[in-house]
């Protein structure tokens, strides 16, 4: 039962490839492969954790997206004291406020799933980031060699 599930939800994940971004949608529908087959989640599990889950990611990418174009609005060697002073409080700020989030997601996780599994989690994500890294130094060196 979990295959037939977890092959449903890859499909399922995989038609969004076809979205605006492809090669984000793509990773995304790799990383939510992963994820699922090393937690081994229940079908209620799977149903409470994704949710909860795509927020706090989809939370993460803004305040990503928000750092990276406050530090990409004028170049460093432009900035002014104040300016830089400012731009530092700013990066401060975001980083509070991703452990923030951090804590918030662990809370909400622990209400669903055991704790074994959110170890589990944070071991996936990291596998998957791992995984991630080493497709793309490949790549780059097939490209180097061409």
């Amino acid at each position: 039962m979990k295959t037939i599930t977890l092959f449903i939800l890859t499909l399922f994940v995989s038609a969004s490839v076809f979205a605006q971004r492809p090669d984000r949608e793509k990773i995304k529908a790799l990383k939510i492969a992963h994820i699922t087959e090393q937690l081994d989640l229940t079908e209620t599990e799977a149903q409470k954790f994704w949710p909860i889950y795509n927020a706090n990611e989809d939370a993460k990418s803004k305040l990503r997206e928000a750092s990276m174009n406050r530090r990409k609005e004028q170049p460093i060697e432009e900035l002014t004291e104040s300016e830089a002073k400012s731009l530092l409080l700013d990066m401060e700020k975001t980083e509070k406020q991703k452990v923030a989030l951090e804590s918030k997601l662990l809370n909400q996780l622990l209400e669903i799933l055991p704790a074994k599994k959110i170890i589990k989690l944070y071991q996936a994500e990291r596998s998957f980031k791992q995984k991630m890294f080493e497709e793309y130094k490949k790549r780059h060196a097939n490209e180097k060699r061409n």
